[in-house]
């Protein structure tokens, strides 16, 4: 007879995910780190309960914002190398919706994040209880019917028993490298608390093993005929080289063949930035190197990306047409992507048989100096990025599209001399190597993925699939709670901060020494330039007071350094690189976690390099600007593939 044990729902999660590892390559890691919770009425007396009565190992964490803590979890998760999670859980109704957000980040970067927000009762007594949507087409729809669309598994919990293969089918997606995101798993509030004689075996010691399949022999044969036609190749290096630990693979890779390689956001620092071969980020934020070695490329080999706008440049940058495309991805979907000739495995084993493919072929590429080339020109332009400094009222800075009144106005209120490119020079010059940099919206990941360099696998984290402003802050603890021996830093603009920093107070609360560099310039700076640069005008984008229909007036300066004192931070404010240095290296001398607030000059970031990048402008319009700008866009969609 099977052996059974009497809990409730609740009690039931907390033991199965007690119970719950990964193996990756021999390596045995414990999946389930612990539960981020922010309690509601709607699990405080349900799972909380469960939390408080027998966590087990789990830790038990208190966020302050539902997407804020998921953002944590999901930072975790990646700096994890996607091999330990931290779930989530929150209250019925708003609590729930403020985690869709969260979800959609995950999935899109393929991040593994479960989470399970409270339900309605499924006995419908209470209707509608607190926080409870009502839609009078269907009392089966909830809040939490928005997790379908942005999460690769979904379930609500409605009798006891239902949990068992819920949660066995969320483990089969999160442990998934192709299908891996976001997992939500309703909790109806009465079935939290009821109770069924589970069976013991549901709770035993379960290890979910993370293989590395190979393409298949025919595949394999397809993408080596091509790549050895190529006279100048080009990887594009993808976030899948840094989850399957690729890098070294992929660089011994290049160099054997010389190959040159360019880096998605995703996959920036899978490889290291010293290499030979690295050209640093392609695409609408690429470099130089990047962009114009991919323009006369013949084959482009993309490993582990999903081959994005920015990444392609709106299918823009490869204008040798004869070009090929190849993929090897553990995604078929992604795989499948401009027409490419595909090789469906792990990246890490893929690139290898490929490799001796290549290899019994005698194959080499054609590059003579080309390479080298474009390395020394970029080379120079960062020397001089990083040594732009302000120098008085004749500044002029590189984005040449703006009001007239701003930087004049923004100095003149703050004092502030800083600007963007010298910053983050400074920083990369006085921070740790083996420090981990952390970055998301706005136009701070254009210019760190560019200007950024690190030769720490892992070193570079970005949230670009979504590029979800808010995600810096919270990231940092999840990055510090996945590697508290090395610094932590995230550059975060002025408007992601003011978005969401609510997990300050939790990274206070869990005693973690992050640094947090707030980037302020008076507004959303990166989507200032795009209306400009459309020939719209500086509309709602800078901090300006209203004249009663919109913001148009004096500049609102903020004083982050007193909001980071009030949560108990240390804290910076820099007007100079000479004291942005300085106070990055007494940071380093600090326990506690640390806020500099920048005084960054508008428009002090960089520019494109050969590259565009397709958006919906208005194809009519009164102002000569927007017919002008129109033109541009309808140019680069001509001469864009289509698909």
């Amino acid at each position: 007879m099977v052996k059974t044990v009497r809990m409730t729902v609740a009690q039931a999660i907390v033991k199965f995910l007690d119970n719950q590892y990964v193996s990756m390559d021999g390596r045995e890691t414990k999946f389930v780190e612990g539960f981020f919770t922010i309690f509601g009425h709607g699990i405080a007396v349900g799972l909380g309960e469960a939390l408080d009565t027998n966590p087990g190992s789990l830790r038990v964490l208190q966020g302050r914002n539902e997407q804020g803590m998921c953002h944590v979890a999901t930072a975790f998760a990646k700096q994890s190398n996607r091999r330990r999670i931290i779930p989530c859980a929150s209250s019925v109704g708003p609590g729930a919706a403020n985690m869709v957000t969260a979800c959609a980040t995950a999935t899109v970067n393929n991040i593994p994040l479960l989470v399970f927000p409270a339900d309605t009762f499924a006995s419908r007594q209470p209707d509608p209880v607190l926080q409870q949507l009502e839609q009078s087409s269907s009392l089966a729809t909830t809040t939490n019917d928005a997790f379908k669309p942005v999460c690769k598994y979904w379930d609500r919990i409605t009798r006891p028993e239902m949990i068992m293969t819920a949660l066995i089918n969320a483990m089969r997606v999160l442990t998934d490298p192709a299908e891996t995101g976001a997992c939500c798993i309703g909790l109806c509030q009465d079935v939290e608390g009821e109770s069924y004689d589970f069976p013991e075996y549901f709770f035993e010691k379960r290890v979910h093993r993370i293989t590395r399949p190979v393409a298949v022999e025919e595949e394999l044969e397809d993408i080596a005929k091509i790549i050895a036609g190529a006279k100048k190749p080009l990887v594009i290096v993808g976030g899948g080289v840094r989850f399957s630990e690729a890098g070294e693979v992929v660089e011994q890779f290049c160099e054997e063949f010389k190959i040159p390689f360019g880096e998605s956001q995703g996959g920036k620092s899978a490889c290291k930035s010293s290499h030979p071969y690295c050209l640093g980020g392609i695409g609408v934020t690429g470099t130089y190197a990047s962009n114009v070695i991919a323009k006369d490329a013949d084959v482009v080999i993309a490993i582990g990306s999903r081959l994005s706008d920015f990444t392609t440049s709106s299918k823009w940058l490869f204008k040798n047409e004869n070009v090929k495309f190849v993929t090897i991805n553990n995604s078929r979907y992604h795989a499948y992507k401009m027409d490419a000739v595909k090789a469906v495995g792990d990246a890490k084993a893929t690139v290898a048989a490929l490799a001796e493919k290549l290899r019994a072929r005698g194959y080499v590429s054609a590059y003579a100096g080309e390479i080298e080339e474009a390395r020394g020109v970029w080379d120079k332009e960062m020397a001089r990025l990083g040594a732009i400094e302000y120098t008085g009222d004749d500044f002029e800075p590189m984005i040449k599209a703006r009001d007239p009144r701003t930087i004049p106005e923004f100095v003149k209120l703050t004092n502030g001399k800083i600007t963007q490119t010298a910053a983050l020079a400074a920083i990369r010059r006085v921070i740790d190597e083996d420090a981990t940099i952390i970055t998301a919206g706005g136009s701070l990941p254009s210019c760190m993925q560019r200007m950024w360099t690190t030769d720490k696998r892992g070193g570079y984290h970005a949230e670009y699939g979504y590029s979800c402003m808010g995600y810096e802050v919270a990231a940092t603890l999840g990055v510090k709670f996945a590697e508290p021996d090395h610094e932590v830093y995230c550059v975060v603009g002025d408007s992601s901060f003011q978005m969401l920093h609510s997990e300050i107070m939790t990274i206070m609360q869990e005693r973690k020494k992050v640094n947090i560099l707030v980037f302020d310039n008076c507004g959303f700076g990166c989507i200032n330039n795009l209306e400009m640069n459309h020939g719209i005008g500086s509309l709602a984008t800078e901090f300006r007071y209203t004249d009663g229909k919109k913001p148009c007036k004096d500049l609102i300066p903020v004083d982050y350094a007193k909001v980071a004192e009030g949560y108990g931070l240390k804290s910076y404010t820099c007007k100079t690189i000479a004291e942005l240095e300085a106070a990055l290296e007494d940071a380093k001398k600090q326990e506690i976690a640390c806020l500099f607030d920048l005084k960054v000059i508008p428009k002090t970031m960089t520019d494109g390099y050969e590259s565009w990048w397709n958006v919906g402008l208005a194809d009519v319009s009164e102002k000569e600007s927007v017919r002008e700008a129109w033109a541009g866009v309808r140019a680069g969609r001509d001469a864009a593939r289509d698909y």
